[in-house]
């Protein structure tokens, strides 16, 4: 842990010194580079080094300096781009420069490796949330450019991440109704996952974009020859095509870990469910899914993660979400935009994997108890 800290102090160092702050006239034109005060430069350096010091002497309070240090990068993000505005324009924008993720990524490492050193205490490394919460929800935040274009776009940006949920939940729900069948029938027979596991395998090596692509021409051939398939919506860009390819990509996890934990469940389990006179539909229901589903329920988690980032290249087919400002930014080299679709969309999958990852958790512990 004490070479991690060292090399997480490295970043921080780094950015105390780096510029901190964009301020530009508008979202589009060039911009200045403004970087700390001495002063708050000399305080960030004193926090960049106090995690490694005091996991020196002290392993068990490496959390102190290092919850400190990104508190004071989130403190110093607000209050630094806050005093760049001043006088400024309404559509001048102040930025977030090189010099804060490179210590939030320090002091996040930091953090991080804090956690690890208190395994009986893994939460500590999480107690900067509140506080920092605290500071976003207060308006300390107010005048980073990403919250600004986030209060511009407003209700829209509610629709679009709206629109990313229903088509990571409406791919997923979809992946599974067709994934857990096709696994329990490969499950017990080798030349079937072979054909099953190496067509999902297959569209997995396609990209994003030329699978999106490849449905265009089908889909659209489809709609035009039944009508009531496209009074129904189905057309060759939109949410058909992102439903379909979404769907097909999320296959491969939830295929893969259904026939490995079913093939996983001891020979031994079975014979003795089969010794105490239960039917083979009685073993499946009551022996084979609850020792399987937590590996399975690991590729249900898996695919979510996956489908929320193929979710955000959707967009570009017309099927909306988060990734529309991520290539609206991109169009107009505004970086505030794709920072309005990238981070939200990276939050989400951090939490739709911790949501899953702690019902998997959890019923891999009831289900435990009741075999």
């Amino acid at each position: 842990m004490r070479l991690v800290l060292w090399l997480a102090a490295l970043p921080m160092l780094a950015g105390a010194w780096l510029p901190w702050v964009l301020l530009r006239p508008n979202r589009l034109a060039p911009g200045e580079y403004l970087r700390l005060p001495p002063v708050w430069v000399a305080v960030a350096a004193v926090l960049a080094l106090l995690p490694a010091l005091t996991g020196q002497v002290r392993r068990g309070l490496v959390w102190l300096p290092a919850t400190l240090a990104l508190l004071l990068g989130v403190w110093l993000l607000g209050g630094r781009t806050a005093a760049a505005l001043m006088g400024q324009a309404d559509f001048a924008r102040a930025s977030a420069a090189s010099g804060v993720w490179l210590y939030l990524l320090g002091a996040g490492v930091a953090t991080y490796a804090a956690g690890l050193a208190l395994p009986e205490r893994r939460w500590v490394a999480w107690l900067w949330l509140p506080p920092a919460l605290a500071l976003l929800l207060g308006g300390h935040l107010a005048g980073w450019s990403v919250l600004v274009e986030g209060r511009n776009e407003g209700p829209r940006w509610v629709q679009e991440l709206g629109q990313h949920l229903r088509l990571v939940g409406s791919a997923l729900g979809l992946s599974v109704l067709i994934g857990v069948p096709l696994a329990v029938w490969a499950a017990g027979r080798a030349r079937v996952a072979d054909v099953v596991l190496g067509v999902a395998n297959a569209v997995q090596t396609l990209p994003s974009l030329a699978l999106l692509g490849l449905l265009i021409a089908p889909l659209s051939a489809l709609a035009n020859a039944v009508p009531a398939l496209r009074e129904a919506g189905i057309s060759g860009i939109g949410v058909a095509p992102a439903l379909t390819a979404m769907t097909l990509y999320a296959l491969l996890p939830v295929l893969r870990n259904g026939v490995v934990a079913l093939r996983g469940v001891p020979a031994g389990v079975i014979d003795a469910a089969r010794g105490m006179g239960m039917t083979a539909s009685q073993r499946f229901w009551r022996v084979q899914v609850p020792l399987a589903l937590p590996v399975w329920l690991g590729g249900v988690r898996q695919a979510a993660v996956l489908l929320v980032g193929v979710a955000a290249v959707a967009a570009l087919i017309g099927a909306g979400g988060l990734g529309t400002y991520i290539f609206k930014g991109l169009q107009s080299a505004a970086s505030d935009l794709i920072l309005l679709g990238a981070v939200p969309a990276a939050l989400l999958a951090v939490a739709v994997d911790g949501a899953l990852r702690a019902l998997e958790g959890w019923l891999g512990r009831r289900l435990g108890r009741a075999v």
